[in-house]
């Protein structure tokens, strides 16, 4: 059996009702999080997100496919809102790809076949004596895990969702490459690429029966604060020559 860990993971295994589990402080961030600048963002997390961070949309290959990212840093191992307690700024939005650590939602692959269920599991590192349980003694799920339980499957379910959405703005030909290019008052030019925006000149030429379907589903409102968005590059810019 093969378990591809996620983004920022490090090796996950199948959870079980024995395993004790280690679980972080609020807004605590394990390690291979804290350089990480940019993390999934899943549908409903669009408009929260947008008020801290810019959102773009990345494609791993060569445009047929998408995903949509926020952005925390303006270099690659570099994450603008991580506190000096390793923790994450409590000023700025906490994304759902980090509330659900140490736990994630995965395929396996079982003979070289990737199986259609996903399975729960859980960080490797997390699993400990010391941690608490997550079922009791007859294997009923405790609140604790019941309320991770949710998170997770809801996460899941809004991150297919933002899928959906990626597949019918490039069905759309809406999706456009840009970089982001800033001159910081110290220190050398930066330029961000790789990254998609939604074209403004095409989602504005789109009939009017296409953008309707957009609204009506939820698209175009995750579109707009996409948009605005953006703005706050200038505003990661301005953090990172912050002091301290």
């Amino acid at each position: 059996m093969d378990i591809r860990p996620p983004y920022g993971y490090r090796e996950i295994v199948p959870l079980t009702k024995t395993h004790r589990v280690v679980l972080p402080q609020e807004r605590a961030l394990p390690s291979t999080f804290r350089n990480l600048n940019v993390l999934p963002l899943s549908f409903t997390e669009f408009a929260a997100a947008a008020c801290d961070y810019p959102i773009a949309f990345i494609s791993g290959d060569g445009g047929k496919s998408f995903v949509a990212m926020a952005v925390f840093g303006l270099e690659n191992g570099h994450n603008l809102f991580v506190s000096s307690d390793a923790s994450w700024d409590r000023a700025a939005y906490l994304p759902a790809y980090v509330r659900r650590y140490p736990f994630c939602m995965t395929r396996v692959t079982v003979n070289g076949q990737e199986q259609a269920e996903r399975v729960a599991c859980v960080e490797k590192r997390a699993l400990n004596e010391s941690g608490q349980s997550l079922f009791d003694a007859k294997g009923e799920p405790l609140p604790l895990w019941e309320d991770r339980r949710k998170l997770l499957f809801e996460f899941e379910a809004d991150l297919a969702r933002t899928e959906d959405m990626c597949r019918s703005l490039a069905a759309l030909s809406l999706f456009e490459a840009f970089t982001m290019q800033a001159v910081p008052k110290q220190g050398a030019p930066l330029a961000m690429t790789g990254m998609h925006r939604v074209s403004e000149q095409k989602l504005n030429e789109l009939p009017a029966d296409k953008l309707k379907e957009l609204a009506q589903n939820g698209i175009l409102a995750r579109v707009y604060a996409h948009l605005i968005s953006l703005n706050n590059f200038a505003r990661l810019l301005d953090r990172r020559g912050a002091p301290g």
